[in-house]
């Protein structure tokens, strides 16, 4: 993670940038300031600059602006208050679930808190979301799940496509367990294997293949076995852990 000082103005402004038209500006807006912030570029409490200082020196339109800083507040990054400006929120005010924010975190070299709290949500939900996918799972589920496998053995994690195969495999067990409320993670469960998954292989290749570790979770709820459900995904996390705290200690 970036650890160099925060700008000494009150209102730091951005590097100027190309201008943009239309949704895909004002979402390049928001992934350059998203990934500023949550890297620390900005940290808590900073003021920005004024939307016309910002308008100016990113040389876009003040309407792309205000639409980029609606998507960073929605998001709980921001908030703007008559007079006082834009500030920065408390970390605990983000939403870190988010797959976009999940994303800005992992495009630089993220926050090893953050890091290990996503792990331990996953490490909360997801075996138990397995064993609840071995309980009550139909036909359809497996089909899913095992098409997922197909596809990450096919292509690999290394891939666009595996990652993808990767994500669909977490999403069907998710859904397998007829919870909507676990359900409703499956964006942020997806988005945070999908980027460490990326990180951990931006400089070298994986330090091992994962496919067997889903493999074993797999045949667990096809057994509807939910204890040894659970205790296999629990693995799995653990392991994809361990791989990422490596990752990191060699940056």
């Amino acid at each position: 993670m970036d650890q160099s000082p925060p700008p000494e103005d009150d209102n730091p402004a951005p590097t100027r940038t190309r201008r943009g038209t239309g949704r895909r500006l004002h979402g390049a807006i928001a992934h350059k300031l998203g990934t500023d912030i949550v890297s620390g570029v900005y940290p808590p409490g900073t003021v920005l600059s004024s939307e016309v200082e910002f308008s100016e020196a990113l040389d876009v339109s003040r309407g792309a602006f205000r639409e980029a800083m609606q998507v960073l507040a929605a998001k709980g990054l921001v908030e703007s208050r008559p007079k006082a400006g834009t500030r920065v929120l408390p970390r605990n005010r983000w939403n870190l679930l988010d797959p976009d924010v999940l994303a800005w975190a992992f495009a630089g070299e993220p926050d090893e808190n953050f890091v290990r709290g996503i792990f331990e949500l996953r490490a909360v939900v997801e075996p138990a979301a397995a064993r609840f996918a071995a309980e009550r799972h139909d036909r359809e589920d497996l089909r899913a799940m095992k098409e997922a496998l197909a596809g990450m053995r096919r292509h690999s994690l290394a891939t666009e496509a595996g990652r993808a195969a990767d994500r669909d495999f977490h999403d069907a067990i998710l859904r397998a367990t007829r919870n909507d409320a676990l359900t409703t993670l499956s964006a942020s469960i997806g988005a945070a294997v999908n980027w460490t998954t990326q990180y951990k292989q931006r400089a070298r290749a994986l330090p091992r293949n994962p496919l067997p570790d889903h493999v074993k979770v797999y045949e667990a709820i096809a057994s509807g076995d939910g204890e040894a459900a659970a205790a296999a995904m629990r693995v799995l996390v653990d392991l994809a852990l361990e791989d990422t705290r490596k990752e990191m200690a060699q940056n």
